[in-house]
């Protein structure tokens, strides 16, 4: 399948537009997804996700939630990458990013290529960041990677109505097994899946060797499709 390539675009906000990353399906159309980054910011893995998505034939769009700060981007020859994301995350306002992406959602939603209805996928800080999304929100479906920010959130859970999916390796040192069954309470009795990979830290679905794991990456992608299959279908196809 061929889809076209990604456009820039921009979202309204309170303090003025915001950029973002637009693909579109094969088609032209589809259901909506915004992605939501990880501290690395819209990194090519971000974009490889994002096309992953539009070639299932999903509308995505992909804010730069790091608009507002004067450094944006990781400078790959300026030191420790990580400590850089770190520092870039650690300088976001929490309230504006879920009003950002809470614009950026409405955005989508009143695109006309938009059809079947709007969702939010967020990876590590994405993850956290379009769960809070979803409790002031409604978003048709959530899918949320290791979100970093949920165990702060889960006093949110009972405002999360929408059909979610969340991720976790068990080997996780940022959301270890125990906020990970703190959260399971949480999100479950809301109708949440929660699915768990044995030997996985975190960020396992980022390529970079120093997180990647590849049956976990592999299994939470498949059951990731599976779910937007069932819950936010493209064309009405459905999962067996």
């Amino acid at each position: 399948m061929t889809t076209p390539e990604p456009t820039t675009t921009t979202i309204e906000t309170a303090d003025g537009p915001m950029p973002a990353h637009l693909w579109r399906p094969e088609g032209g159309s589809g259901p909506g997804l915004v992605l939501v980054q990880e501290i690395f910011g819209v990194s090519g893995y971000i974009r490889r996700r994002a096309q992953d998505l539009a070639e299932l034939g999903y509308v995505v769009l992909a804010p730069e939630v790091y608009w507002r700060l004067d450094t944006q981007v990781i400078d790959p020859d300026a030191g420790d990458e990580l400590e850089q994301a770190l520092g870039l995350a650690q300088q976001v306002d929490w309230d504006t990013a879920v009003a950002d992406v809470a614009a950026a959602l409405v955005h989508l939603q009143g695109m006309v290529e938009v059809t079947g209805g709007a969702g939010l996928i967020g990876f590590c800080f994405g993850g956290g960041l379009a769960f809070n999304v979803a409790a002031v929100t409604e978003p048709a479906v959530l899918v949320s990677y290791y979100g970093s920010a949920l165990p702060s959130l889960t006093g949110l859970a009972p405002q999360v109505r929408t059909p979610s999916l969340h991720h976790f390796g068990l080997e996780d040192s940022y959301v270890d097994v125990a906020a990970q069954e703190a959260i399971r309470t949480a999100v479950e009795p809301q109708g949440a899946q929660v699915e768990t990979y044995a030997g996985a830290g975190h960020a396992f679905d980022n390529p970079n060797p120093m997180f990647f794991h590849a049956q976990a990456s592999e299994a939470a992608w498949r059951r990731t499709v599976a779910f937007l299959a069932e819950r936010l279908p493209v064309g009405g196809r459905t999962t067996a």
